[in-house]
């Protein structure tokens, strides 16, 4: 099994329910996400009856319908990441499919942006003993505020993740200055980011943080739902490259001679 570690950059491959329901397609993007360079792939687990409101009308209802995998196939799915060496990981949206995420060993839990402030789902979800990623789209610092209690009231590791809810999201408005705000929660900061571009993460990275997730597809030509804020494997290798070359770049913060400096040291002047 993978071992977990966000002391340098952590790159999750947002496949969601790109994969249209079908399970060989998400062991397609699996192993698309792995020749990339990402460490986790997520998916999200759920059952459409209880995510939504059914109506014969409802767009919404039907496309995730469609998109819905059995747990059968998410155990095969898993067994699949971990034979290949890759995290796998979901966003349960109720708590029976957080019940069968626990079940079959899942080690982390996504909480997405719309349940930032659904208090009796971040209380029975948190009971779980889990590493947690919240991300944070159209949440106030008062609903921040209360999510990171009940996780920390239960001892859950929590990582929180900037997330602007629009999709595809425009990176004049991903406003980055963000991620300074939400370190005051005391907790890890990262990035999901809609833009369809790797310019946005690579920022969000300079900035210091080591968490980054980003909608993923095959190629251009991958018929998936979430298209307009995806990016391909041959995108996703390059931001993977980038984020490397930052974590090499930065280098630790001691302040003392260096090795690459050490044959300019008989040019140093002290009095």
């Amino acid at each position: 099994m993978v071992k977990i570690s966000f002391n340098r950059s952590f790159v999750i491959a947002e496949i969601g329910i790109n994969h249209m329901g079908s399970l060989s397609k998400a062991k397609k993007l699996v192993d698309s996400a792995i020749r990339s360079g990402a460490n986790a792939v997520k998916f999200q687990t759920y059952k459409t009856e209880k995510r939504v409101n059914f109506s014969k009308n409802n767009k919404i209802f039907k496309i995730l319908k469609k998109c819905e995998l059995s747990e059968k196939d998410f155990l095969k799915l898993k067994k699949h990441c971990d034979n290949k060496k890759i995290i796998f990981f979901s966003t349960p949206f109720d708590i029976s499919s957080a019940s069968f995420l626990n079940k079959i060993g899942v080690k982390i839990f996504k909480i997405a942006s719309f349940d930032v402030a659904n208090t009796k789902f971040l209380k029975e979800s948190s009971k779980f003993n889990k590493i947690f990623i919240l991300s944070t789209g159209m949440a106030s610092e008062k609903e921040i505020k209360k999510a990171v209690s009940i996780f920390k009231k239960n001892k859950r590791e929590l990582i929180l993740l900037h997330c602007i809810s629009s999709y595809p999201n425009k990176e004049e408005n991903s406003n980055l200055a963000c991620l300074d705000s939400l370190k005051k929660f005391g907790v890890p900061v990262g990035l999901s980011d809609h833009t369809n571009d790797i310019f946005v993460p690579t920022i969000a990275k300079a900035m210091g943080v080591n968490v980054i997730e980003k909608h993923f597809m095959i190629n251009k030509n991958d018929k998936c739902v979430d298209s307009p804020v995806s990016i391909t494997e041959k995108q996703m290798s390059l931001l993977v490259q980038n984020l490397n070359r930052i974590d090499n770049i930065m280098g630790d913060s001691q302040l003392k001679l260096r090795d690459s400096e050490k044959n300019s040291i008989i040019f140093k002047r002290k009095s």
